[in-house]
């Protein structure tokens, strides 16, 4: 990591895959990512499948379906199953096998994890992302908006940080480049969305997590969160016309995360319709989420600013999905197996839009695997940064020539996960804890490093991941197992140890089957 590393952005790509125009872009574009926390592949009235679901029925996203008409959508975009690594991942262009912010973080120097009773969590990178060389249980890194400042961009922090533990240097995201923060810091969710009870701030209770910064004028009114970042990232998108700057606004809310208060502007139809309370609440969480998405895109139109504005919406990870008994919600990820914290898709696969005025044909779809690492050169690519310095190692790939000819496809790269951890969460602590995985092409291999077990799917034909065919071909689980070794030990990848002796367990390719 401490290698000064030199990127070229436009490195021997050819002219065949982009239009003429965006070498001759001159001015630079705005760019509005747009980032929901834990939502499900499915809580979405746009349909990111083959075919549309009774879950897609459910929801009420008319502002996602307007953004999907103007858009290219992928329907194989992932994430990390958990919010801080694909946080750290997307400001960094790092897998989390290498960055090693394997989990959400909370308190400086403090582990998340549930104790296990067999395997032992390494010592990941609990204080999360760090701008500063040396500091502790960090990863240093060049963060995204720091380029993009130093590139001439106005850069808007608006909702949901969890970049670094509380008390650390990256928790704070005006320390990593970014020029205005609305709301962001070391919390993962508000204690409350309602501004009249001052977002559950309680100075003495719930510690400094719950202190969404610059928000505090909202304090005892009748909004909502979601509402009042809209409006906030509306002022900064103001002040960068002033500035004549081009911005970047990191859109990135606090829904759909519990707690599932209830949006009074959005919830009475669910419950008309026979929800329940809970589901109903969820339910307006995304409508209201929906709601800013399309404050936006009027904002856009209204300032004459859409034609120049690129939009990428996406999630952090999987939905969240519990059993009905503990009383919330469960996200429907259907057809989708899993959700939150797992490695089975319904845990990372996001839902995923991309709208580039001339770059990007309206209503298209790209079946390309990508992964959230994935933003930080793609991002600079278009913002029309060529060269740049990092002090890490990019592992995520420019996803424009998909963007610009969303028929093209590379089914040779692979995507990794690596999950040596325990989140506990979800109805099976199996499927949430120590885990590894790989998707290349159609196929899709995950080891259960608790359990010695490997599990391989072919996401073409079993999307619901209910047929395990590794001894249908042990070639290519032998082989996949193979490349997701070799692509955590040059990550220089961490594994859970036994507690009995102290030994890693064994890597994928170490794992016998019959």
């Amino acid at each position: 990591m401490k290698e000064i590393i030199k990127v070229s952005c436009f490195c021997f790509l050819t002219l065949c895959y982009f239009p003429v125009t965006l070498f001759a872009q001159k001015q630079k574009p705005n760019v509005i990512f747009f980032l929901v926390d834990d939502m499900g592949w499915q809580d979405t009235s746009v349909p990111f499948w083959d075919s549309t679901t009774n879950a897609n029925k459910k929801f009420h996203t008319p502002n996602m379906e307007r953004l999907a008409r103007q858009s290219v959508k992928f329907t194989n975009a992932y994430a990390n199953s958990i919010c801080t690594p694909s946080r750290v991942s997307l400001m960094s262009g790092i897998n989390s096998a290498a960055h090693r912010v394997t989990n959400w973080v909370s308190e400086k120097d403090i582990q998340v994890d549930p104790k296990d009773e067999l395997l032992q969590t390494p010592n990941w990178n609990v204080n999360g992302l760090s701008p500063f060389a040396g500091q502790s249980k960090s990863v240093y890194a060049t963060a995204l908006p720091q380029l993009l400042t130093d590139n001439g961009y106005y850069t808007i922090h608006c909702g949901k940080a969890h970049f670094g533990a509380t008390q650390t240097t990256g928790a704070n995201p005006l320390n990593l480049g970014f020029q205005k923060n609305i709301g962001g810091g070391a919390a993962g969710n508000p204690a409350s969305y309602f501004a009249k009870d001052s977002f559950g701030y309680r100075p003495n209770h719930y510690n400094v997590k719950a202190d969404l910064p610059n928000l505090k004028k909202y304090w005892g009114t009748s909004t909502f969160l979601t509402e009042d970042l809209t409006t906030e990232a509306m002022l900064a998108m103001d002040t960068a016309q002033i500035q004549k700057k081009p911005f970047f606004l990191y859109m990135s809310h606090y829904a759909v995360h519990l707690p599932f208060d209830a949006d009074s502007r959005f919830v009475k139809p669910y419950l008309d319709k026979g929800y329940s309370p809970s589901e109903a609440s969820y339910c307006a969480l995304i409508e209201g989420m929906d709601h800013s998405l399309g404050k936006l895109m009027d904002y856009l139109e209204q300032k004459d600013l859409a034609k120049n504005t690129i939009i990428i919406f996406m999630s952090d990870n999987g939905g969240f999905s519990h059993s009905p008994r503990v009383g919330k919600p469960n996200t429907q990820n259907y057809p989708l197996r899993g959700g939150k914290g797992s490695l089975y898709e319904g845990g990372i696969r996001e839902p995923m839009m991309v709208f580039w005025n001339g770059f990007s044909k309206p209503g298209t779809t790209s079946k390309q695997n990508v992964i959230i690492e994935d933003f930080y050169p793609t991002i600079l690519q278009m913002a029309g940064v060529k060269n740049y310095t990092t002090v890490q190692k990019l592992d995520g790939k420019s996803i424009v020539p998909f963007i610009t000819n969303p028929k093209r496809m590379d089914k040779k790269r692979p995507l990794i996960w690596n999950f040596p951890n325990n989140w506990g969460g979800g109805n099976s602590s199996r499927d949430n804890s120590f885990m590894v995985a790989i998707r290349q092409g159609d196929w899709k291999l995950i080891y259960f490093e608790k359990y010695g077990t490997l599990e391989l799917y072919n996401l073409n034909k079993d999307i619901k991941e209910e047929h395990n065919t590794s001894k249908q071909f042990p070639n290519k689980t032998k082989a996949l197992a193979r490349l997701l070794t070799r692509k955590l030990k040059n990550r220089q990848a961490q594994m859970p140890t036994f507690k009995a002796d102290g030994k890693q367990v064994p890597w994928p390719d170490e794992i016998r089957f019959r």
